[in-house]
């Protein structure tokens, strides 16, 4: 990595640890730096300051962070894998298949009943159920086809597919019901509390570790299947390797926070024009710090005094959208290098 990157990763990453800070300062109730380093450090239980900072703002940020990282990185994965800049999560059927497992779970509720689950709970078992499943629909037709663009249509069939049984579902489902699965398609850093972080965490960490294991094959894979396989590369392997990473980053971060828009599709395009690198030695360690800070500053937007209630997906889509349209209209090589 040269100096300039280096460079660039750690500012990056400084201006994370801003927004970070900021994340546990701002709020209904504003604290002081002083009372966020007593909360985190000798914080007292009983202090309501502590149980702000604790129980409410500290998992929510970190949320950011890891479904930030686990997208951006996603995104990547999914842009590599098929050489399509408009590639992302939701490429896979992976919203999608999430959204009709909640759907099915919360909207044909007296079909399903989990009476040993709590609601927000059996809403997160049914997202990573229906999520697994799309990926598992995409792994067979990967295993037929082998083929990317035939591997696009079916994602993009699945997510009809998926989309029409919700439709239906919405049609038939109580007022209360619908209200909750709208809600849930809205996207939130805030919902993970408690003892849920770590079933995020884990996860989201073992496809990082993945993924960055995978940066030279991704290289190899960039210039196209016949140059991996002249290097040595398995390419089938590696390919099945990458739609499993992808769909445990997908959809483990889909089930805990809701479909949230445009953060791996936008994320990869504002690191590729921040490094100029193609290398994903150097571009996928950019991406997901840049994904931290992407989704650390939507998270601060929709805490911000005054906007509290303004949906996560919303903000997502103001920032990501605008960055779309820019590749789209630029006409410029994608993955090009420095």
């Amino acid at each position: 990595m040269s100096r300039r990157n280096l460079a660039l990763l750690l500012g990056l990453l400084l201006i994370s640890a801003v927004l970070f800070l900021l994340h546990l300062i701002t709020g209904a109730v504003p604290l002081t730096v002083p009372m966020i380093m007593g909360a985190l450090f000798n914080g007292d239980e009983s202090d309501i300051s502590t149980r702000i900072v604790q129980e409410v703002r500290l998992p929510a940020a970190w949320t950011a962070v890891l479904a930030g990282s686990g997208l951006a990185a996603c995104g990547l994965l999914m842009q590599t894998l098929f050489r399509n800049p408009l590639a992302g999560p939701s490429v896979l059927g992976l919203s999608s298949g999430a959204s009709l497992g909640v759907a099915v779970l919360v909207l044909a509720r007296p079909l399903w009943v989990v009476a040993w689950l709590p609601d927000e709970m059996g809403a997160v078992l049914g997202a990573f159920i229906g999520a697994m499943g799309a990926l598992l629909l995409i792994m067979l037709a990967d295993r037929r086809m082998g083929d990317g663009t035939g591997l696009l249509i079916v994602g993009l069939m699945v997510g009809y597919l998926c989309g029409a049984i919700i439709d239906v579902l919405q049609v038939a489902g109580s007022d209360g019901a619908l209200r909750g699965f709208v809600l849930w398609g809205m996207g939130s850093f805030n919902e993970v509390v408690g003892s849920k972080l770590p079933w995020l965490m884990v996860p989201v960490a073992l496809g990082l570790v993945i993924a960055l294991l995978l940066m030279k094959p991704l290289n190899a894979l960039l210039l196209g299947d016949d140059y991996a396989r002249s290097l040595g590369i398995a390419v089938p392997t590696l390919r099945r390797t990458i739609l499993l990473t992808a769909g445990l980053l997908g959809g483990t971060i889909t089930a805990f926070c809701g479909p949230i828009a445009f953060l791996g599709l936008a994320t990869p395009h504002v690191a590729r024009a921040l490094c100029r690198n193609s290398d994903h030695r150097v571009l996928l360690p950019i991406t997901i710090v840049t994904g931290v800070m992407l989704a650390l500053f939507c998270g601060l937007v929709v805490k911000w005094p005054g906007l509290e209630g303004l949906p996560l997906n919303a903000v997502t889509s103001l920032l990501g959208a605008p960055i779309v349209v820019w590749v789209l209209w630029s006409g410029e090589r994608w993955a090009r290098t420095s």
